[in-house]
């Protein structure tokens, strides 16, 4: 499994989560600080299933978010 960064930055409300592939194949994620933890934790697992759904690699954006939200 590819190395995972995790930052909290007070980000919009309405952002739950921002994930980065980085140049060295590394991954960022960045979770809102402003959400509940239980909220943060949402959000790193959706983040999760894209980083294991290899989704960096795939161009339909549409089908990439319904697969990540039905997981």
């Amino acid at each position: 499994m590819a190395e995972i960064n995790v930052q909290l930055l007070n980000m919009d409300t309405k952002i739950p989560e921002q994930l980065i592939k980085n140049d060295d194949d590394t991954y960022t994620i960045f979770l809102n600080a402003r959400l509940s933890q239980e909220s943060r934790l949402k959000s790193y697992c959706h983040a999760l299933r894209h980083i294991l759904g290899n989704d960096f690699d795939k161009t339909n954006i549409d089908k990439i978010e319904t697969d990540a939200h039905n997981t």
